[in-house]
């Protein structure tokens, strides 16, 4: 199919995983405010809940992805 082999389309979709898992970790807020750093109290929050939990999830997939793509082009 257009001269696009199963190993360049493994390489397409490891470079597409491998994006969205970076834009996913940048997105993620860390366990410390800003507002800490001023002096404000911290909270810790122990459980995700909402938009954050679905970010942490499809991260861990896209991760997840990416080693099974890579694992998989040793044998191609």
């Amino acid at each position: 199919m257009f001269g696009i082999n199963l190993f360049n389309w493994i390489i397409i979709l490891q470079t597409a995983s491998m994006i969205a898992t970076i834009v996913l970790i940048l997105i993620q807020q860390r366990g410390a405010s800003i507002g800490g750093v001023f002096g404000s109290a911290g909270e810790v929050y122990l459980t995700k809940r909402g938009i954050e939990k679905w970010v942490v999830n499809f991260t861990v997939l896209f991760i997840s992805i990416f080693v099974v793509l890579r694992i998989l082009t040793l044998f191609i």
